[in-house]
């Protein structure tokens, strides 16, 4: 899980240091609507979060206080929030068991793939021939065994990381800053994504290097759960229901 953490850092980082004008924060899938005939359901999973500190050396230091809190606030958060108002959405524990060990493949994988589309997809500079006009990641069909795990159509996946910067680390940045050196004051990334869980495929993914509002709070919680829900696509309209031509 630590070697998972430090991969996707690496990367945010890495979209970090791009250039804002080949920055995009999200993708969808083209002419993507969700079901107007029968109302979907989305299982959330428990969201990846880490919280610590950034040292004055640049390394990154967990802190399980920090992190417990802010999984739990971040879980109210997502609750609260109606960004998905129309669809029945599931709070699901991790399973135990094969399915659990299912699952954590899963959630490996989609990081992988996470990755893949913040490099290849989100920055212009990076992106893949194949990859510049469409957007068809995908996690396989294997993807249905969770489907009839959750009873769920759709999975919507987040991850966040934050490290705020120590008293050394801000001290180094005000002598980085005399001698014309940029040091980054912390670490605040996060992505989501939404899984059609009978094609496995990526229907949504919204990432940001440089996210606000402080997880440990439940102010802060709001706003970057608001953040990672940013361009979801759409609320779920239901079907309309036909009138009788006689009263």
């Amino acid at each position: 899980m630590k070697g998972a953490i430090r991969a996707a850092v690496a990367v945010l980082l890495f979209c970090l240091c791009a250039t804002a004008s080949a920055q995009e924060r999200s993708a969808i899938r083209p002419d993507f609507a969700f079901p107007t005939d029968h109302q979907p359901t989305i299982v959330v999973f428990r969201p990846e979060v880490q919280v610590g500190t950034l040292t004055a050396g640049g390394v990154d230091e967990p802190n399980a206080d920090w992190t417990g809190s802010a999984r739990s606030l971040i879980e109210e958060a997502m609750r609260r929030n109606d960004t998905v108002s129309g669809a029945k959405i599931v709070f699901a524990a991790d399973p135990d068991g094969d399915d659990g060990a299912y699952l954590a493949e899963y959630r490996a994988l989609f990081r992988a793939v996470a990755q893949s589309i913040q490099i290849h997809k989100l920055f212009v500079g990076q992106r893949l021939p194949t990859k510049r006009e469409t957007f068809d990641w995908t996690l396989g069909a294997g993807t249905q065994r969770i489907a009839q795990m959750t009873g769920a159509d759709y999975a919507l996946f987040f991850f966040t990381h934050d490290a705020y910067g120590s008293a050394g680390r801000k001290t180094a940045q005000i002598f980085g800053a005399m001698l014309g050196v940029a040091i980054i004051p912390g670490v605040h990334i996060g992505y989501a994504g939404l899984v059609d869980l009978k094609s496995g495929d990526v229907i949504w993914f919204n990432a940001d290097p440089q996210m606000g509002g402080d997880v440990r709070t439940a102010e802060g919680a709001d706003k970057r759960v608001g953040q990672l829900l940013d361009g979801f696509p759409g609320r779920v309209v239901p079907a309309a229901v036909p009138v009788s031509a006689t009263k």
